[in-house]
């Protein structure tokens, strides 16, 4: 009788352990936020992150990480792909990137910038960012530097988003000082912008906000993004370019600042995001890139979604069931 308690138990934790996977198992001790989730030929789900230094103060941050996974819970860690001092015209701020896959080659956009910002007294800030594209012949880099300076220097602008329309033609949204809530569309091969800047129609309702995330069901382009930088909230069109109705929130607020992508894998939807968790050896939270399972409504939009232990741990079952 003990053995066969015991023997429950034992299963009964495994099973637990094995479905305890948020926030995400990297497989090592790196912090990381700011996850751009992206499905790319070979099946495997890749997540294109910014790195923070151990128990660092502020966003001093000098390079970028990939991981990529077929189960979502067994993660292989790639990088630095990229890093700052691989840069001519940046030496710091190595914030939130996103990827693209376009003509063969792989697309790192990156933000990174100079100065400094005082937050004690924001008037001595010098701080400035833009918006950089590397390349790489493989989807875990090395990237490298492909136009060796920002796609533009005015507006400051950080957090791209890329989307790729059914058309082939290229979106990017991007969080800018005056300048959100804009788009350009890019070259067909990534290293320019045409056009210039277009100002986007969201129906009256702007707030302050930064690290859009664009994508497209069922024939629903949707722009989400950390409202106040802190809730989760998003817009619908039937356009890349809007005009936008707001639909209102999908995750609140933890902590700290939020930054997310999400993306199909295998059938379902993923939300990618980061938490703030006490953190063994540091005096503050930190930041972990965690998940959860994205659903939608019959009429396309999102139900709210709940920060959870288990995440996408039971992923790799749920498919199996799926494929039964």
């Amino acid at each position: 009788m003990k053995s066969t308690i015991a023997t429950a138990l034992f299963f009964s934790l495994a099973t637990a352990s094995c479905l305890a996977q948020n926030p995400l198992h990297f497989g090592n001790n790196i912090r990381t936020a700011d996850p751009s989730g992206h499905v790319w030929p070979d099946g495997k789900m890749y997540l294109y992150t910014s790195h923070d230094e151990e128990c660092q103060e502020d966003f001093h941050m000098k390079d970028w990480y990939a991981f990529s996974s077929s189960n979502l819970v067994d993660w292989k860690t790639h990088g630095p792909i990229l890093s700052i001092k691989d840069l001519t015209w940046a030496d710091n701020f190595a914030w939130a990137p996103d990827a693209a896959y376009k003509n063969g080659k792989y697309y790192l956009i990156f933000p990174a910038g100079t100065g400094f910002k005082d937050r004690v007294n924001p008037e001595k800030s010098t701080k400035w960012m833009g918006l950089g594209v590397a390349v790489s012949d493989s989807p875990t880099g090395p990237f490298k530097d492909a136009i060796g300076k920002p796609l533009w220097t005015t507006p400051y602008a950080n957090d791209p988003s890329v989307l790729i329309d059914d058309d082939g033609k290229v979106y990017l949204y991007f969080h800018g000082m005056n300048a959100d809530y804009q788009v350009a569309e890019m070259a067909d091969d990534l290293l320019s912008i045409k056009g210039g800047l277009q100002k986007m129609d969201m129906g009256g309702y702007e707030p302050k906000m930064e690290g859009p995330w664009v994508f497209k069901r069922n024939g629903i382009y949707y722009f989400t993004m950390p409202e106040n930088n802190r809730v989760l909230t998003y817009y619908t069109s039937k356009s890349p370019k809007g005009p936008w109705k707001y639909q209102g929130e999908i995750m609140n607020e933890e902590h700290g600042n939020n930054h997310h992508s999400i993306v199909e894998y295998q059938g379902q939807w993923i939300l990618f995001y980061h938490r703030w968790l006490e953190t063994p050896g540091c005096h503050k939270k930190q930041r972990h890139v965690a998940a959860e399972y994205v659903h939608f409504n019959e009429d396309g939009t999102i139900k709210p979604i709940k920060r959870t232990t288990t995440g996408v741990g039971d992923f790799p079952e749920r498919i199996k069931n799926l494929k039964k």
